[in-house]
């Protein structure tokens, strides 16, 4: 016994050798990355099982119950002889590791190969495969780390099993015996250890690639954080050349580059010279990619590569989209096909779905920027026509009565013409530049409304530079006079006042009109409010862009007294 317990031990270094090679082929690799296995994936791991089980089978000794002889290679199975193997390993990994389906097929097939080898053991031992599969399968959990005493546990566990059918199946019973209690021993502790080592092979295999996916993972986050502020700026040949800089830098390919749909926009990396930015796509892999949006690997220099003395023998080519279209791709170098495996290309694949998200982004920031300056523009626009005609026709009137005045209003209207075009240009402007704006145009409505109309300002000149959202202020004093005043016969007064509290800035346009209705009050700023003189946009975008810029402490706050006054403020963070 002790005598076969060392030869089988001496055995189980060989299916350690087969377990560590066939683990580290793709198809083993992929099978276990995979969680659920697929159905495909579900008979190729039936197959890998079984056949590592008849390897097992193969790898025993066979053993003779008359003379007690051991023969150290397993071909052929006379009569009266046994086999101490390690099929159960297979077997048994099979069930831990992938459930019933795996074990009961990886069983079958090792059993009923077990069983045409012969022997009066072949019945027992091919039944007592199948159920080592239903076995150890029920120990089947979807973690994939299973403790390696836990392992060691089943699969001896298996083995004993498989003695006891043999005890209750095969005859005779006087071979059967002896046969027993000399391989008995040795089978469950080499079987058990055996299932142990395989486990943690493919345990090893398995870290390995949490480990690539995390290093793949911190390696797209490190690209992410440095290409996004160069794609903010949209798919271009500056952006374009700095991201093919950074990708060229993290990654191991020979070279990098972006396209468009028509032309190359950078290039990094060897066969520079052959690949000039700026040059129109003539590649078929490229044009491939953009009309199928699909990954395309090609590894003929005719196919990619203009020039016959390019040294880049391999190119995978990945799309970037944006809205569900190819606008470009992505291209990686190689000088071999063969470094273009599975781990390269989930890579490349996930930094095109990042590039192609990030391109997204700047597409949204940009229809941000344009809608913010519509908004702006729609600002504008509230300077309704009659103003400007009737403006221009007091203007006209002072010309003959008083020149000199009808000189300061043409300047303070052109100031605010001129003001309200700058506005379409920026997001921020400073209160000074704002106060010009508001005053140009009460100098304008002051003409107009002669003695009705005075103005007070409340102005901390050392907040003077502070920024606000352009347009913030005129439209509050403009709805003021237009709303709150636009019934005073005389003595309208306006106060703007801007000084520090707490640590922000109040800005705020006092009137002492006719007030606002409670049922109005609870709708402006909140809501589009449409009104007989206004279309009630104004106020409604400035409380949108002082909430976009600073948050909900800068919103439009509306107090209201009938008859008494009007207070419209908000606060900017100092």
């Amino acid at each position: 016994m002790y005598t076969l317990l060392i030869l089988m031990l001496e055995r189980l270094g060989i299916i350690v050798l087969i377990a560590f090679s066939l683990t580290r082929l793709p198809l083993f690799q992929n099978m276990v990355s995979s969680t659920p296995l697929n159905q495909m994936q579900q008979y190729k791991a039936v197959l890998f099982f079984g056949v590592f089980g008849i390897v097992g089978t193969y790898a025993g000794l066979t053993f003779s119950s008359d003379t007690l002889d051991i023969d150290r290679w397993t071909i052929n199975v006379q009569e009266d002889e046994a086999i101490a193997n390690f099929r159960v390993i297979g077997v048994v990994l099979g069930g831990l590791l992938g459930g019933y389906k795996i074990g009961i097929g990886a069983g079958i097939l090792a059993g009923l190969h077990r069983y045409m080898l012969g022997g009066y053991t072949a019945l027992s031992c091919g039944v007592a495969a199948i159920i080592a599969g239903i076995f150890s399968a029920y120990f089947h959990k979807k973690e994939r780390n299973i403790p390696l005493p836990k392992v060691f546990f089943i699969a001896a566990t298996a083995e004993v099993i498989q003695m006891a059918l043999i005890l209750l199946l095969s005859r005779p019973i006087e071979k059967v015996i002896p046969l027993v209690q000399t391989i008995g021993l040795p089978m469950v502790l080499a079987n058990g250890f055996g299932g142990a080592l395989f486990m943690l092979i493919i345990q090893n295999v398995l870290n390995q690639e949490e480990k690539i996916s995390a290093n793949q993972a911190q390696l797209s986050f490190r690209i992410a954080d440095q290409t996004l502020v160069h794609l903010r700026k949209g798919l271009n040949e500056p952006s374009a050349k700095e991201v093919c800089e950074i990708l060229y830098r993290e990654t191991k390919a020979t070279a990098v580059s972006i396209t468009n749909q028509e032309m190359i926009l950078a290039h990094v990396g060897l066969g520079s010279d052959h690949h000039v930015q700026g040059s129109q796509i003539q590649t078929k892999a490229t044009r491939d990619t953009i009309q199928s949006g699909k990954l395309i690997i090609a590894n003929d220099k005719a196919i990619h590569c203009d020039n016959k003395d390019c040294p880049l023998n391999a190119v995978l080519v990945a799309p970037l989209k944006q809205r569900n279209k190819t606008i470009g791709t992505l291209k990686f170098y190689f000088e071999s096909k063969n470094e273009i495996n599975s781990t390269v290309k989930e890579l490349i694949l996930g930094l095109s779905d990042l590039l192609s998200n990030q391109l997204e982004i700047a597409e949204a920031e940009k229809k941000l920027q344009l809608a913010k300056e519509a908004e702006i523009m729609a600002l504008q626009a509230q300077m309704r026509p009659h103003f400007l005609f009737n403006t221009l026709s007091a203007i006209t009137s002072l010309i003959r009565t008083d020149p000199t005045k009808a000189r300061k209003l043409l300047l303070a209207l052109s100031h605010f013409l001129r003001q309200n075009v700058s506005s379409t240009t920026i997001t921020e402007a400073p209160i000074q530049s704002e106060l010009q704006h508001v005053k140009a145009y009460l100098e304008i409505e002051e003409t107009r409304f002669s003695n009705r109309l005075k103005v007070f300002y409340d102005i901390d000149k050392t907040l003077l530079n502070k920024k606000i959202p352009p347009l913030s202020l005129q439209p509050i004093v403009e709805n003021a006079i237009k709303h709150g005043l636009r019934n005073i016969a005389a003595n309208g007064k306006i106060t703007i006042t801007i000084q520090k509290q707490d640590h922000s800035i109040l800005v705020s346009v006092t009137d002492n009109g006719e007030g606002i209705s409670e049922e109005k009050m609870t709708h402006i700023g909140k809501q589009v409010v449409p009104s007989k003189t206004g279309t009630g946009m104004a106020i409604y975008n400035i409380n949108r862009r002082l909430v976009s810029m600073f948050g909900e402490k800068a919103k439009l706050t509306i107090e209201s007294k009938p008859n008494v006054r009007t207070r419209v403020s908000f606060l900017i963070p100092e």
